[in-house]
């Protein structure tokens, strides 16, 4: 490999369009047909060490590709990712857990005015949420959010998570209202005045968003 070989590999990891051979020798500080010649050499390398990926010249320019051979690898991995995105309903409920944790699933549900019972099953299966105590007045359980939630919103701690006002109109007034909100009691038992369903589908079923 050439000394402009691995400068000539990162900058096409960056490339959102094909650069052409002039940018990339400007780039690199080397001739144009030195830089054309690494260029071939690094195509054909990939090509005989079986790479999943491949770089092409398209038009007067060079970019990497993925292979066609691995088309359905990429298709089935992109429909499963699209079945584990969480609908608007998960999202709406795992800030009302992420900011008043740790909350009782009836507490939630009376924030919400639906009922979350489907939504938190889903959650928890995801293993976004968690249980997390016992509230000792009502011996409901108490859920939070997991590791793997701080781990896909990218935080280290809770304490990073952003304030509500800056996102929200009205949000200082949002927060404490539901401050109050969380702590008023629980709504009735079901049959008994409690919050209509949410229209969350089970696990598996019909949810569309980093996992």
């Amino acid at each position: 490999m050439t000394d402009i070989e691995p400068q000539l590999e990162a900058l096409l990891l960056l490339a959102t369009e094909p650069l052409p051979v002039a940018e990339l020798a400007a780039a690199v500080q080397a001739p144009e047909a030195a830089v054309d010649e690494a260029l071939t050499g690094l195509a054909r390398f990939y090509t005989e060490t079986g790479r999943g990926f491949e770089l092409r010249r398209v038009g007067a320019g060079w970019r990497y590709y993925t292979r066609e051979e691995y088309a359905d690898t990429i298709s089935r991995w992109l429909l499963e990712e699209q079945s584990t995105r969480l609908s608007p309903a998960a999202l709406e409920t795992l800030a009302v857990v992420a900011y008043l944790q740790p909350i009782s699933r009836s507490r939630v549900s009376a924030l919400r005015g639906v009922n979350v019972d489907a939504v938190m099953r889903t959650l928890t299966a995801r293993e976004m949420v968690e249980v997390a105590g016992v509230d000792e007045a009502t011996g409901a359980n108490l859920y939070a959010t997991t590791a793997l939630f701080l781990e896909k919103m990218g935080l280290t701690s809770l304490d990073e998570l952003p304030p509500i006002a800056p996102y929200l109109p009205d949000a200082t007034a949002l927060e404490a209202e539901l401050a109050g909100l969380a702590q008023q009691p629980a709504p009735a038992a079901a049959g008994e005045g409690s919050p209509e369903p949410d229209s969350e589908p089970e696990l598996g079923a019909g949810e569309s968003q980093p996992s």
